[in-house]
C-alpha cells in the first residue's frame, strides 16, 4: 500500500505515533511511505528512515525545491506547503497510480486493506465529510457560487493520481487562492470542496474519519449505538481535528488514554 504525509518538522513525532498505530494494526501489509516536504532537515529525515525500516517498512522522501509555488498566492499563516497534498502528483512517481494521505493527527485502530482496496474507477478522491448541519450550511453560504452539498475532509484522502493528472491544474488552483484568500478559513480544504467536490467519492466518517471531539455528539445521535465498543470494534480512523492536540499537555478528551498508549508504545526502548 502506498501512504503520503506532507510536514515539517513540528509533526514528525506524531507522525511516527500514527505509522505505529498504522503497522500494528495492519500485520503483514507492506507500506510504502512518501514524505514530501521542503524544510525537514537530513538528520530527522534519517532518523524517520530508521524508525520506518524498523518495522520492515520502506520510506521513499520526496523534496519540494525552494523555487516550488513561489508565485503562488498564499493566505494568513499558511504556506506553500497547503499546496502539497492537493499537488503531490507531481512528484510522486509517474507509474504510481493510487495514494492513501494521511494527517500525521490521526490514529489508525483496525485494517485499513478495505479502504485502500475501494474501487475509485471516474472519481478522483474519496473522503469523508462532517454531516452536521451547521458546518454544511456555513459552508455553502462561504461559496455559494461553487454549489456545495457537502463539506469534504482532507485529512484522509484515497487520490486516484492517474484522474488527478488529467484533470487537477495548479493553474487553477492558484486563482481560486487568489480570488478567495479573503475567505478561505483551510485553504487546501476549501479549494479541494469548492473546486473538487464532485470528484470525491464520500466515505463514512464514523469509520474513517471520526472526528474525536464529537463521541458524545455521535453517541447521543445513534441512540447510543455508536459506544466506545462500537469505535474500537468498527472505526478504522481516529482524527484528532482541531487546534488542541492529544501530544499537547492541557489535551483532555475520550481518546486521549488510547493516543497516550500508542505513543508510549511507538517510543518504546528509545
Amino acid at each position: 500500500m502506498n501512504v503520503l504525509v506532507t510536514l515539517d518538522s513540528n509533526y514528525l513525532r506524531p507522525l511516527k505515533v500514527m505509522l505505529y498505530s498504522l503497522y500494528f494494526n495492519n500485520p503483514g501489509e507492506a507500506f510504502n511511505l512518501y514524505l514530501l516536504h521542503s524544510r525537514i532537515k537530513p538528520d530527522e529525515l534519517h532518523e524517520l528512515e530508521e524508525y520506518t525500516s524498523r518495522y520492515g517498512q520502506r520510506l521513499f522522501v520526496l523534496t519540494a525545491g525552494e523555487g516550488d509555488f513561489a508565485e503562488a498566492p498564499v493566505v494568513k499563516h499558511y504556506t506553500k506547503e497547503m499546496y502539497y497534498r492537493l499537488l503531490a502528483f507531481k512528484y510522486l512517481p509517474a507509474d504510481l497510480d493510487k495514494v492513501l494521505y494521511l494527517d500525521p493527527d490521526i490514529l489508525v485502530i483496525n485494517s485499513i486493506k478495505d479502504l485502500y482496496d475501494l474501487d475509485l474507477s471516474g472519481w478522483m478522491y474519496a473522503a469523508a465529510y462532517h454531516d452536521r448541519l451547521m458546518v454544511k450550511e456555513i459552508n455553502r453560504v462561504r461559496f455559494l457560487e461553487y454549489d456545495l452539498d457537502e463539506y469534504f475532509n482532507s485529512g484522509v484522502l484515497l487520490m486516484n493520481l492517474k484522474r488527478q493528472r488529467e484533470v487537477v491544474k495548479e493553474e487553477e488552483i492558484f486563482a481560486f487562492v487568489q480570488k478567495n484568500k479573503n475567505r478561505l478559513i483551510l485553504p487546501d480544504q476549501d479549494v479541494l470542496n469548492s473546486l473538487y467536490a464532485k470528484h470525491i467519492l464520500k466515505l463514512d466518517e464514523i469509520k474513517y474519519n471520526y472526528d474525536t471531539r464529537f463521541y458524545k455528539y455521535f453517541r447521543f445521535l445513534s441512540k447510543g449505538k455508536i459506544s466506545m465498543d462500537y469505535v474500537i470494534q468498527n472505526t478504522v480512523i481516529l482524527h484528532f481535528c482541531g487546534k488542541r492536540k492529544p501530544w499537547h499537555n492541557n489535551y483532555s478528551g475520550e481518546f486521549h488514554s488510547l493516543y497516550k498508549h500508542y505513543e508510549k508504545l511507538a517510543f518504546q526502548g528509545r
